[in-house]
């Protein structure tokens, strides 16, 4: 072998020393980034962030519905400013990767949906004919903007704006009268039994797909698993095959879509035990939403495992999503009581 063609050899081995170096490196900083970036948001006081945004205002005020909406808005942008930031967009690594984090996006952002159109159409309209807010008209279209759009405009822009709408109806919420329109907020039984209706159906239809996480209790329940809701339930000799379990890819997706809706609620909750506190303590219902919250609580347990364990029953190993359907059920059966209280005079 000659020098010139050892030299070549050489080369040749330092090149590829260095791209795998390079590669390695590079897959280490996407594992590290993409640990980072799927990690939950943690739960916030909505009492305190209603303070602080007053707080930059200059305002002492805080008058019924602030605290509510205030938590609505701050509930975006801690999706748009949690670590990596909103991810279902993502179209790189390593966001493009994180299908548990863009599924808990996915039920925060259904949960936060139905609480900004309970506001524009009901918490904010004293009956069934008035004018609905302009603000609340504009921002209740944003936040129903496709959530993966990445190319112009964004999500996250047109998310931002439903944002700065939200802030326009906050600001005219404590407005001196005479001085420009103020804001309403109604604070009536009617008005939270209307959006109970809808947060009993969105926990319901969350415990029955995490319960179809095993062939016994989807064959049991008679349910098939589409992500579209187009097709029938299956029944007899297919119901005892189990053919409504939920395929195991998708197990997770479920799991962690229960999670963002889940702490999504707990907010709003939260915000509604403030903002409606004389009406729910007027029908004795603070038990009952104390119990819903708490349920909630339980079901943003901190996950100790690397992955969602998908055990059967009493089996040898946990079922993740068995356990997250029972909080889900209990937070429901608390949701049907407190509508019930809500509807007696």
């Amino acid at each position: 072998m000659t020098d010139s063609t050892a030299t070549e050899e050489a080369r040749s081995k330092g090149i590829l020393w260095f791209f795998g170096t390079l590669l390695g490196i590079i897959l280490v900083v996407l594992i590290i980034l993409g640990a980072w970036w799927g990690s939950e948001p943690e739960v916030f006081d909505v009492n305190e962030e209603a303070r602080l945004y007053l707080q930059k205002t200059g305002s002492t005020y805080k008058p019924i519905g602030f605290v509510y909406t205030n938590t609505l808005a701050h509930m975006v942008e801690v999706l748009m400013n949690k670590p990596g930031g909103y991810i279902s967009n993502d179209v790189a690594p390593p966001g493009v990767f994180l299908d548990n984090i863009r599924s808990w996006e996915y039920g925060a952002l259904v949960m936060l949906r139905d609480g900004t159109t309970a506001l524009r159409n009901h918490f904010a309209r004293d009956q069934s004919q008035s004018i609905e807010d302009k603000d609340l008209a504009k921002a209740e279209p944003y936040f129903y903007y496709e959530p993966n759009s990445w190319a112009l405009p964004s999500s996250e822009s047109e998310y931002d704006k439903g944002v700065l709408a939200l802030h326009r109806y906050m600001k005219r919420l404590y407005a001196p009268k005479g001085k420009q329109r103020r804001a309403q907020f109604y604070s009536r039984a009617d008005n939270l039994w209307t959006y109970l209706e809808v947060v009993i159906k969105r926990l319901g239809g969350l415990s029955t797909r995490l319960t179809a996480s095993t062939d016994r209790y989807a064959g049991a329940a008679g349910i098939l698993y589409d992500p579209s809701g187009q097709t029938e339930p299956q029944f007899g000799e297919e119901r005892k095959k189990g053919v409504g379990k939920t395929p195991w890819l998708l197990i997770d997706n479920i799991f962690y879509e229960a999670r963002g809706a889940s702490w999504a609620l707990l907010h709003i909750l939260q915000a509604i035990k403030v903002d409606f506190g004389d009406i729910i303590l007027d029908k004795r219902a603070m038990n009952t939403l104390d119990n819903m919250i708490h349920a909630l609580e339980n079901a943003l347990t901190p996950v100790l495992s690397p992955m969602i364990l998908s055990g059967d029953g009493f089996g040898m190993f946990a079922n993740y999503s068995l356990s997250m359907a029972n909080y889900i059920a209990r937070a429901n059966a608390a949701a049907l009581d407190l509508r019930d209280l809500m509807n007696k005079g």
